[in-house]
């Protein structure tokens, strides 16, 4: 039977129905969040030492247990089950078993809110380090493949209609450049929620001084969300801003998969996967599926479907409201779908292999009017004479060169200008910045 802390002592009547809705899913989904809420606990207890709330040996004896409690969680000897309310219930609930009115103490100056607002908001900073790191990866994988095949020619096309030569530079440019934007929102959203909301309590502060700055240094927070109550409203807000920074990731993803989808194709066959990207059909053997890259392309819904979930829980006042537990699981639903498509990712571009015949062949005479068009330009005939000149004069073109075609893009950023140098300039300084805790 689930033990409550707030009934301790109570002796009233539990309605397990009413008890088993208001605690919903919390128990195993604390079971993510339940390393970090024992780690800010911990800060709390030296906090609390330091204001004379403990001693030393106190301080000591409790920080000592919160270590056991966290190895023994690893090791799988403690586990948070159906015996406890939520993981800060079951926090406490050790630390009394073995500790006694010692353990009773550790809740002095905090809320049930703080522990969850801090223990989700370690969670957030330490989700969006992997995404800064897949993010960087990606962008990484990109920009090597730009870079050794720049010039290898393929079809460019708009409304999925051969449009003008252009080249696998470009092409894998587009997404290094893509990714380096989604590592640069990652960390942006990573500064903005690096700050501590442990010692706001239920939303309004308490009558004891509390070291939060010491706290918040203690945990690694670059500073202190310093209004309580803003510490409450912004609960699903940081949420959504991290989910937003995976989305916006798998947007590029999903955009990549599209094209990796169409591109091999035996219509196109322009792109080979690896080999451990592709899967077979249970019915006809002649197929080779490329189920991974279905698979990205789909799981950016599951980060959508989370933010909206999120969304529509948020209309609510200030402070905190129960409903604010409801945002638990899609955040960490939403984050791990994400994370372990991006994963992927890296090794999906590092093994693509292309079809350099294929992609030349289906350039077609009539992709160089623009080329045309703007060579008359060029010479000063007005652009649209050149350019209807141009619709006439197709068939004047013997034996179109796509090499001198891209060569002669020199726009910049454009396929005979890639600009990589660049791309690779800013990549860098983004990794950087992430290795350097942020710097601006």
């Amino acid at each position: 039977m689930k033990r409550f802390l707030w009934k301790a002592g109570d002796g009233g009547p539990v309605d397990e129905a009413i008890m088993q809705f208001l605690a919903g899913e919390d128990i195993v989904l604390d079971r993510e969040l339940f390393p970090f809420d024992i780690r800010a606990t911990a800060a709390h207890v030296r906090g609390l030492a330091r204001i004379g709330i403990l001693d030393e040996g106190e301080s000591t004896r409790l920080t000592s247990l919160l270590d056991e409690l966290l190895d023994d969680f690893a090791d799988g000897r403690f586990v948070l089950d159906e015996r406890f309310e939520d993981g800060h219930s079951a926090i406490e609930m050790f630390l009394t078993e073995r500790s006694g009115d010692l353990g009773a103490k550790v809740h002095t100056g905090r809320s049930r809110n703080d522990q969850v607002a801090v223990a989700t908001r370690l969670y957030l900073k330490d989700r969006l380090r992997q995404l800064v790191e897949l993010d960087g990866r990606i962008a990484v994988a990109c920009l090597q493949k730009a870079e050794q095949h720049a010039d290898l020619p393929m079809p460019g096309y708009t409304h999925l209609q051969r449009a003008v030569p252009s080249s696998i530079g470009l092409w894998m440019g587009a997404f290094a450049e893509a990714f380096t934007d989604d590592l640069s929102l990652a960390l942006n959203a990573l500064e903005v929620l690096d700050c501590s909301p442990l010692g706001s309590a239920a939303g309004y502060g308490v009558n004891l001084p509390l070291d939060r700055d010491g706290v918040a240094r203690e945990l690694g927070f670059s500073r202190l969300q310093v209004n309580p109550m803003y510490a409450q409203n912004s609960r699903g807000k940081f949420e959504l801003l991290a989910l937003q920074a995976a989305a916006h990731a798998l947007q590029d993803v999903r955009r990549l998969a599209w094209d990796l989808s169409l591109f091999t194709t035996s219509e196109f066959n322009f792109v080979v996967l690896p080999e451990a990207c592709i899967t077979g059909s249970s019915i006809m053997p002649n197929k080779a599926n490329p189920d991974v890259v279905e698979l990205l392309r789909g799981r950016a819904a599951a980060v959508e479907a989370a933010m909206v979930e999120i969304q529509s829980l948020l209309s609510l006042p200030s402070g905190y409201q129960r409903d604010l537990q409801m945002t638990k699981a899609p955040l960490l639903r939403g984050l791990a779908a994400a994370l372990q498509a991006l994963a992927i990712v890296p090794a999906l571009v590092d093994g693509l292999g292309f079809r350099a015949e294929a992609m030349r062949e289906a350039i077609s005479v009539e992709m160089f009017a623009t080329d045309l068009a703007l060579e008359q330009a060029a010479r000063g005939v007005p652009f649209r004479t050149a350019y209807l000149a141009a619709k006439r004069e197709l068939d004047a073109v013997e034996t179109p060169d796509a090499a001198a075609s891209l060569a002669q893009r020199v726009s910049p950023g454009a396929c005979g200008n890639l600009l990589l140098d660049r791309i690779r300039e800013r990549l860098e300084q983004q990794i950087s910045r992430a290795e350097g805790d942020l710097p601006l």
